[in-house]
């Protein structure tokens, strides 16, 4: 698997608690957008990140962010 799956063409908006945590990023796990461990065998590795106060964000689901994991809208072109 060279390119990820596009798990969406649309961000999931959300809210998150402080903590850490492990964005997928070869699309193809079941618990979009967090990590499941389905890169196994694969050349991605999930994308840790820290989130320091609660707040509302855009998770990226097309995986061809810029800005990941966030939305920076790339979907729109896809």
């Amino acid at each position: 698997m060279t390119k990820p799956v596009i798990a969406d063409t649309k961000p999931q908006l959300m809210t998150l608690k402080p903590g850490k945590y492990y964005w997928c990023s070869c699309g193809s796990s079941s618990k979009q957008p967090f990590c499941d461990g389905s890169h196994q065998g694969t050349s991605f590795t999930p994308m840790e990140f820290t989130i320091t106060e609660e707040k509302k964000v855009a998770m990226c689901l097309c995986k061809n962010t810029k800005n990941s994991p966030f939305c920076d809208g790339s979907h729109a072109s896809l």
